[in-house]
């Protein structure tokens, strides 16, 4: 939610089209719209989706707050849902490095983020065969700022992508790279 947040306040400062598009009960207090997608029966989960981000001009940009894993037993319903509905055009990652299993679940580790970005567009691709991976977003606080800069330009080497933690820097890079 917040990477979401701080791109649409990074893209409306810079003049862009954007708005965030809550999927849960706090993004709703946040921005006083959206759906609880949570709160919806499975078979319409995709469906409320749609109808929280509708065609738009080409020059908007929705900012749909994601949910849970698909990798997590008891969220990838809702994600692969929400995925599916969204329609997405660009994903971005979210990672915790420090995890070391499902929240919940310590006898289930984590996926590797390779596999966990590759599923995703998979899965994306479902509904949108152009969706595409623009950039991570890493959640970087139980890390010091040498740590978190390390990790953040290990993961740019190795996807050739944006990493940022857009608590300590910002979402410009995740802006620039859509």
């Amino acid at each position: 939610m917040y990477t979401m947040l701080a791109m649409e306040k990074t893209m409306r400062e810079r003049g862009m089209k954007a708005d965030f598009r809550a999927t849960g009960q706090t993004g709703i207090l946040i921005v006083g719209d959206g759906v609880a997608i949570d709160a919806v029966v499975s078979d319409f989960i995709s469906g409320a989706v749609e109808w929280l981000a509708p065609e738009s001009d080409a020059d908007h940009w929705d900012l749909i707050e994601g949910q849970g894993s698909l990798f997590h037993p008891a969220f990838a319903g809702v994600s692969l849902g929400l995925l599916h509905g969204a329609q997405a055009d660009a994903l971005v990652l979210c990672h915790e490095p420090t995890r070391t299993h499902m929240r919940g679940l310590p006898h289930q580790p984590l996926p590797s983020l390779e596999e966990c970005l590759e599923r995703n567009v998979q899965a994306g691709q479902l509904t949108n065969a152009n969706v595409r991976c623009t950039g991570l977003s890493i959640n970087t606080s139980a890390l010091t700022e040498a740590e978190a800069n390390d990790t953040l330009c290990s993961l740019e080497d190795r996807f050739g992508l944006p990493a940022v933690d857009p608590f300590r820097q910002g979402a410009d890079k995740l802006v620039d790279a859509l």
